[in-house]
């Protein structure tokens, strides 16, 4: 090592014994973003589906594509997964959600809604971002399908080598 090196290590090692606090941090306060008729609008996705999200407040009514989510949503399990981010944060019969889905299929539609309601409870209240980001709801999930290749049955699968 060299003496400007050395020094300069010594130096910081000084201040810090002595119990400088050095603050690099700010902490960040989120304003709510509400429109005029008091919802918040978000955007989810889920493989190839998009869901565009408001939500205000209610009576804990889901609207999917001007259908209950019952109806929409067949599967027990693919109500469940809408309902996650607001079962996590303790607002099930709070908020109304309406929303419009295409593409992709019912899983991904599901988790698409998902997102979108996670995204909106964090625009409607700020305070609620820490819940649904440890319980990992305000992550996209970035896995889809991968494109089939020239030269290849599906997207990595070779055609059936024969010698003869």
């Amino acid at each position: 090592m060299s003496e400007t090196t050395a020094s300069s290590l010594e130096e910081i090692k000084t201040v810090a014994a002595e119990g400088a606090v050095v603050e690099t941090e700010e902490t960040i306060v989120r304003e709510p973003k509400i429109d005029e008729q008091g919802r918040s609008y978000a955007t989810g996705k889920r493989k190839t589906a998009i869901a565009r999200v408001w939500i205000k407040p209610g009576n804990g009514k889901i609207t999917v594509n001007g259908k209950d989510q019952a109806d929409y949503f067949g599967r027990p399990v693919l109500q469940m997964i809408i309902k996650q981010p607001l079962v996590a944060a303790d607002r099930k019969d709070q908020y109304d959600v309406v929303c419009t889905v295409k593409g992709s299929g019912p899983s991904g539609q599901a988790g698409a809604v998902r997102h979108g309601i996670s995204k909106a409870l964090t625009y409607y209240e700020p305070a609620l971002r820490g819940v649904l980001k440890k319980g990992g709801f305000l992550t996209r999930d970035s896995r889809a399908v991968e494109r089939k290749k020239y030269g290849k049955a599906k997207a990595r699968r070779s055609f059936q080598f024969s010698k003869r």
